[in-house]
This record gives structure tokens, C-alpha cells and sequence, in this order.
């Protein structure tokens, strides 16, 4: 069983929903991304969503662009993104890690030698913001030979016949775009969140992770009532831009994360009790 299904099986099990930090890799400084990804575990993140820097991040607000930004600018290449993971592993072998991406520099450093690498990294899986389903053959193919999930996104305009088609291409589980734009929308409004959700589980049995407009413990509380995992990725990436070294990282990561990695413990089981009455 992979790392994901073992993680979302043991936190089923004890009613609780999945915390996904994202943070850029390279952000704010190489050195210090392992040291955030041991603190998010630390103080209650169950998945961790790594991102790959990218020049032209389209479906990212300006707070993750710039951190991409800045991670180039630190040399940041697709191999350190690996080597930040296999030394991550070194340990901690139990917590799922994700890259989230753009498909340009994976073609570049050409699929198959990117997801065996990946795979030898420790990377757990895939999400590819511009490479639907129908363009991602090849690499579902070499993802599926490594054990490696391949993630999807279903936005708020996906038509529920196309939500179907998504969700039977998907595998470790699928994310649900809260909101419409780019990530670090303000005004989150999740109103329709419940029925979206509820349509997404008609056509797959895989964990539905909530982003997009997570950022405080509030909108975290509102999100894990209806999906299995809710990540929470600019208002993190905004707070670590500020930290200069481990013990910062460290400092803010924990004043950030645990409080609402506790509050959506208390979120998930109490509505839990509540169905059963």
C-alpha cells in the first residue's frame, strides 16, 4: 500500500482530515526547505505538496510566483527539487510527498528520466496544474510503473460530465479548486463547496482534497467539514518569506500550522459525532 493510501486510511479511521501544507521548494532559501517540510510534520501536516519553481506559474497569486521567483534565483533546478526530497527521506519515510508543478520543465528534463528519479527520491506523487488528463498518457503510464499517483484538478466550472472523466484518470486523490482564479483568492466563499464535493464522490472512491483560498484557522474549519484533506499553501508561503534561517522556519511554522492542524481536528470530529446522532 503507498504512503497516501496509508495515510488517508489512518486518518479515516479516526474521523479526522488531512492537512496539506504547500510550500515552494527553494523558498525562501534552499537550505531551509527540509527544514520547513520536518516542521510541518512536526506540528500536524499529514501531506506535504512541494512545489516546483517555475518561471510562468499561471494558476499561482503573486505571493507563490514570487517565491518561485526567488527560488530560481537560488538555483533551483528540477534535480535539487529531488534531492531536497531524498533528503527529506533521510528521516522521514512515512510522510506523503507531492510535487505540484508545470509540465515545461518536466518535457525538458524528458518524462521517463524525471518520474524514475522521483520515484528513487521518494516523491509520492504528481500534480500537474497544466496537463489535463488527455495529455498525460505518457506520464500516467510511467507513474502507474513506479507506484506513483497521479492527481488532477477539478475546478468550479467543470461540468459533472467531465468531473466523471477526471475522476476516473485520477489516482491518490483529487483536488478540488474551492474557488475560481488563481491561489491566495481573498473573499473565499464556499457556499457551493458541499454539493461540489458531493458530486465529485459520486464518480470516485479516491480522497478529495479542498485548496485554493485556505488561509487562516477559520477557512480551514470550513473547508475539512466537507473534504477528506484541505491544503493551505500562499498565506504559508507569504509567512516563511520573512524567515532567514531553521530556527525561524521553525518558530512560525509551529505558531501558523498547529493551531489549525488542531482546529480542524475538533472540526472533523465533532461533525463526525454529529452524523452519527
Amino acid at each position: 500500500m503507498s504512503r497516501l493510501n496509508k495515510t488517508f486510511k489512518k486518518l479515516a479511521k479516526k474521523s479526522k482530515t488531512a492537512l496539506i501544507p504547500f510550500i515552494t521548494a527553494g523558498h525562501p532559501h534552499p537550505l531551509l526547505t527540509v527544514a520547513s517540510m520536518h516542521a510541518l510534520v512536526k506540528n500536524g501536516a499529514n501531506i506535504i505538496e512541494l512545489g516546483m519553481p517555475f518561471s510562468d506559474p499561471m494558476a499561482d497569486g503573486v505571493v507563490i510566483q514570487r517565491s518561485s521567483e526567488i527560488a530560481i534565483e537560488c538555483g533551483m533546478t528540477l534535480d535539487t527539487v529531488l534531492d531536497i526530497v531524498a533528503e527529506f527521506r533521510e528521516k522521514d519515510s512515512k510522510t506523503p510527498v507531492i510535487l505540484m508543478g508545470y509540465l515545461n520543465p518536466i518535457e525538458r528534463f524528458g518524462y521517463e528520466k524525471f518520474i524514475q528519479q522521483a520515484s528513487v527520491s521518494g516523491v509520492d506523487g504528481l500534480l500537474i496544474v497544466d496537463a489535463p488528463p488527455e495529455e498525460s498518457k505518457q506520464l500516467m503510464q510511467l507513474l502507474k510503473q513506479h507506484n506513483m499517483a497521479q492527481i488532477f484538478l477539478i475546478a468550479p466550472t467543470t461540468t459533472k460530465k467531465r468531473q466523471k472523466y477526471i475522476a476516473g484518470k485520477s489516482s491518490g486523490f483529487i483536488y478540488c479548486v474551492a474557488l475560481k482564479g488563481v491561489t491566495g483568492a481573498e473573499n473565499a466563499e464556499y457556499s457551493d463547496l458541499k454539493a461540489k464535493v458531493k458530486s465529485i464522490k459520486k464518480y470516485s472512491d479516491l480522497p478529495i482534497a479542498i485548496g485554493f483560498g485556505v488561509k487562516d484557522v477559520k477557512t480551514a474549519k470550513q473547508v475539512a467539514k466537507y473534504g477528506d484533506a484541505v491544503v493551505i499553501g500562499t498565506a504559508l508561503v507569504e509567512k516563511l518569506g520573512h524567515c532567514e534561517n531553521a530556527q525561524q522556519i521553525e518558530k512560525t511554522v509551529k505558531k501558523f500550522i498547529k493551531p489549525i492542524a488542531k482546529a480542524m481536528n475538533k472540526t472533523t470530529i465533532k461533525n463526525k459525532k454529529d452524523k452519527v446522532k
